[in-house]
């Protein structure tokens, strides 16, 4: 079983929540989210917003309390081979109260089918709080471009 080691990022004036399933191998190696250097999250964010791409930790957490977005993902620990959602089973999914009850979340975003999946399966029950799904940023989405990606994320401002 692996826990999510990453706390969630948001603040008071939080209006986007954006969700993953759970950090991938590299993520949680590097300690934050989307850390897998050919993940697209970061680049496609920053397109939107249309900032430069951030690329520390701490950086990134300005980039997003900045833009008002919050951050974090739907499963608290489960057991996973490496990266592969395929393999996630026994989940255990984060409380997203707490983000829900100290912001101005005003909009969910999922990052991908399997996000989604585990929403609809643990968190939609609970808060009643329909998601928008977004295309995957990972680089096993092959078959969207960075262009591609960001026209669809766009929707998010």
């Amino acid at each position: 079983m692996i826990t999510h080691s990453i706390p969630p990022i948001y603040d008071n004036d939080s209006q986007i929540l954006i969700l993953g399933s759970f950090p991938s191998a590299k993520s949680r190696e590097t300690g934050f989210f989307y850390g897998h250097p050919q993940n697209r999250f970061w680049k496609v964010l920053a397109a939107v917003f249309e900032e430069e791409t951030p690329k520390t930790i701490e950086e990134k957490k300005a980039f997003l309390l900045h833009n008002h977005v919050a951050l974090w993902d739907v499963i608290h620990s489960c057991e996973i081979e490496g990266s592969s959602d395929a393999s996630i089973k026994n989940v255990v999914p984060n409380d997203l109260k707490m983000i829900l009850c100290n912001s101005k979340i005003r909009s969910i975003y999922v990052n991908g089918k399997t996000a989604q999946k585990y929403y609809d399966k643990y968190a939609y029950p609970k808060i009643k709080r329909p998601v928008t799904v977004l295309p995957s940023t990972s680089p096993a989405n092959a078959m969207w471009s960075l262009d591609r990606l960001v026209e669809a994320w766009r929707c998010i401002r």
